[in-house]
């Protein structure tokens, strides 16, 4: 056994009983996390003007903290980006994360000295509760690849500003930078495509021992990586055992990746963000992330069906319920106080607290009152496709209105690895999966007001080509699952594949 290994093991069950002691103290953790949060932040500008030195519990919080998302925090980071300090969080960020949606324009999330480690620590958990569980450590001798944006930092308001992966990438440990790839040169390039190709340069006879990254984009490494050998990617790198995923559902990627690898491959699933890093897998024995509830973020919770409300109701870890949608809302150690990231989740277990993400509260469709969400689609479509033997790549869904009753629908945008051979048998299936997960959308079959839905086929590498025009090949970009409007639509409509 190799040293590296050999010392892993046993820091990693050290770790992992300190994970397990979280998991039993999880509430009287997140009571003592919003006493410290406001204790810190009632110095800042923004604790002076919402009056925290007076708030003494959760519901004094609710009455003097509103929910925000980003357009209503601008204002303040605005001031941020002016160089101006103790705005959000005493002092100044050490870092700005520069993030943008498919849709919408540039974000600039602090990142504090208080709220780094939460970002490290808890990728480096993940990693460690896996070797705990698993007995696997041989992993650390091999090479690392970890997908991910320039490492190469800009300056506003004086402050180091890029993606958070680039970010990341600086606070490797000295002894695992060793074993990383690509090198720092290559990690700079901004261009995707030249970048990948210089990825698989550097890699393709290396000893890969640990891959992680963007499904969809650890998909092209894999396609690329075949071309070029003709080999599967489990052939290619014989070490090859663990897989590191996140920042979309992995389900409709896995089968191909799994064909890709061509072997079984144990896999790791994290939910990061550029506010925090949320939840991880903790084992591979039961269903669920486990909650980040120890790592300076006072999570909050609101009824998915409440989220646009004016007041909507706002609950704390003790009170969730299981199965329920939630809008997630953070309060942590970077100032984001009563912040919707976005993302709605479910709890699968509450001993411990365990969540699978549901979606995005801005990716749905309700042109007709149905608000279908990305859980439901990826189920429907998923299940289908598994059940025919059919591989999806990609896919998207859109509404289609028009004036004629009864003749709306919801048109699938997919890209096939082979077209089905009876397409609108395979669109059938996933119809009856739809109306079977979204009674709204089963009811407005049944009422004649929409037509079962439509699949659109597109050429191959459709959405790369999408991604890449609208310069967003790469990195953490992902295609949004669902648009309540038609503008990817109109896009992808210029890239069908008529059968």
């Amino acid at each position: 056994m190799k040293i590296k290994s050999y010392l892993a093991k046993p820091f990693a069950n050290i770790v992992y009983k300190k994970v397990q002691k979280s998991m039993r103290s999880a509430l009287d953790d997140q009571e003592s996390i919003l006493s410290a949060l406001i204790k810190k932040g009632k110095v800042s500008e923004f604790g002076k003007e919402h009056h925290l030195a007076e708030v003494i519990d959760h519901q004094s919080f609710v009455q003097s903290v509103p929910i925000r998302d980003y357009e209503k925090f601008s204002p303040y980071i605005a001031k941020i980006k002016e160089g101006k300090a103790n705005i959000l969080w005493p002092g100044k960020p050490i870092y700005l994360a520069k993030t943008s949606g498919t849709t919408s324009g540039a974000k600039y999330i602090p990142i504090t000295a208080d709220s780094i480690p939460n970002h490290i620590g808890t990728a480096r958990n993940a990693l460690l509760c896996y070797i705990a569980t698993s007995g696997n450590a041989d992993f650390a001798n091999g090479n690392m690849i970890f997908l991910s944006g320039s490492p190469t930092l800009d300056r506003i308001g004086g402050i180091p500003t890029g993606r958070l992966s680039g970010i990341v990438n600086h606070h490797i440990p000295s002894y695992l930078k060793k074993n990383q790839l690509p090198t720092f040169e290559t990690n700079c390039i901004e261009d995707w495509e030249s970048k990948l190709e210089k990825i698989v340069e550097e890699t393709v006879a290396r000893n890969m021992t640990l891959i992680s990254g963007i499904p969809p984009w650890m998909q092209m490494y894999f396609d690329r990586l075949m071309e070029k050998t003709g080999k599967k990617i489990g052939d290619l790198f014989p070490d090859f055992s663990v897989l590191v995923h996140g920042g979309v559902n992995f389900s409709p990627y896995r089968a191909k990746l799994m064909e890709s690898i061509g072997r079984k491959i144990d896999t790791i699933e994290t939910f990061p963000a550029s506010e925090g890093f949320f939840a991880f897998q903790d084992t591979r024995e039961e269903e669920g992330l486990l909650l980040n509830t120890n790592s300076g973020i006072f999570f909050e919770f609101i009824p998915a069906g409440e989220v646009f409300n004016e007041n909507p109701t706002r609950l704390s870890l003790k009170d969730v319920k299981i199965g329920e949608n939630y809008a997630l809302i953070i309060n942590n150690n970077a100032g984001l106080w009563g912040y919707n990231i976005g993302d709605t989740v479910k709890f699968v277990s509450l001993d411990p607290y365990r969540i699978i993400v549901s979606g995005r509260i801005k990716h749905f469709i309700s042109a007709f009152g149905e608000h279908v969400i990305g859980e439901e689609v990826e189920f429907s479509l998923m299940k289908a496709a598994n059940e025919k033997g059919i591989r999806v790549v990609e896919f998207t869904v859109a509404p289609m209105v028009t004036q004629d009753q009864g003749k709306s629908y919801h048109e699938w945008f997919v890209e096939f690895e082979e077209d089905p051979q009876d397409l609108a048998a395979f669109a059938a299936e996933v119809d009856q999966h739809m109306r079977s997960k979204n009674i709204y959308y089963d009811d407005l079959i049944r009422g004649n007001i929409l037509k079962p839905l439509v699949i659109t086929p597109l050429k191959k590498n459709a959405f790369i080509d999408f991604m890449r025009s609208q310069g967003k090949l790469g990195g953490q970009n992902k295609v949004p699952r669902l648009s309540n409007d038609r503008k990817i639509a109109s896009e992808l409509e210029k890239m069908t594949n008529n059968l």
